[in-house]
């Protein structure tokens, strides 16, 4: 018996592994958050699918293993990686409870890499990944990552930097980076990465404090080096051009 957790990518099939296809093509059913399952239902008709509400993880999680005591193959899926703010992590929790099933994670690609490519090349060099979202993790833990972050210069890449209760977070989390960052650091958001409606802005952290963005959005923001080349975000490594003229 045995459990998938498999990392579908940013959206769309074609930044899916193929890995993680032969993974979902050999399972029986398929589970995960309704908004990911509807990523893959088109392309694997014939599986069966279970899906929860946000917010029900835990109860996600006992339903794949539950599944799995039925001798049947299960996949959990999650977007991006799922060892990235995935399921990875709470299937081993639970998974003690069911020491007879094993479990494989297949990976992912996670928004970071997905919305970096679109840019340009943002995290070139050192980054941190923080993710805006205060249900599982204190605003002041948050609050002291960015700091440190902001104090190390590093590239910095935000996961779910808004949302209706979360309205102001971005502003909040822009004005703290600015206590470190000159206003005009290079910074971009990417919307719906590999998704249909995909959009993508360059600006400065000036700017970003004042743009509203939402859960499908991922923010990066550049470090004291990164400049716009060719209309694309690009954070040097420290790379020394002795022979770049044609």
């Amino acid at each position: 018996m045995k459990i998938y957790v498999i990392g579908l990518g940013p959206g769309s099939y074609e930044n899916l592994t193929i890995k993680a296809d032969r993974a979902l093509r050999d399972c029986d059913v398929v589970i995960g958050y309704s908004v990911y399952v509807d990523l893959v239902k088109e392309y694997y008709p014939e599986k069966e699918f279970l899906q929860t509400a946000m917010t029900k993880e835990v109860e996600r999680c006992k339903m794949a293993f539950e599944e799995a005591e039925k001798g049947k193959h299960v996949a959990m899926v999650c977007s991006g990686d799922a060892g990235v703010y995935g399921m990875a992590g709470l299937m081993y929790q639970v998974g003690e409870a069911y020491p007879q099933i094993s479990i494989e994670i297949i990976p992912g690609i996670t928004a970071a890499l997905g919305g970096a490519a679109v840019l340009g090349a943002p995290l070139t060099h050192d980054f941190a990944v923080i993710s805006l979202s205060d249900l599982l993790t204190p605003m002041e833990q948050i609050t002291e990552r960015l700091l440190d972050a902001a104090k190390g210069d590093f590239c910095i890449c935000l996961y779910n930097p808004s949302s209706k209760k979360r309205y102001d977070y971005l502003e909040k989390a822009c004005d703290i980076l600015l206590e470190y960052r000159q206003e005009g650091t290079v910074c971009g958001i990417v919307k719906n990465i590999a998704r249909k409606g995909e959009e993508v802005k360059i600006l400065t952290l000036k700017e970003l404090r004042d743009t509203k963005v939402d859960m499908f959005t991922t923010v990066f923001i550049g470090n004291s080096q990164t400049k716009v080349i060719s209309g694309k975000m690009v954070t040097p490594r420290g790379y020394h051009l002795f022979h770049c003229q044609r």
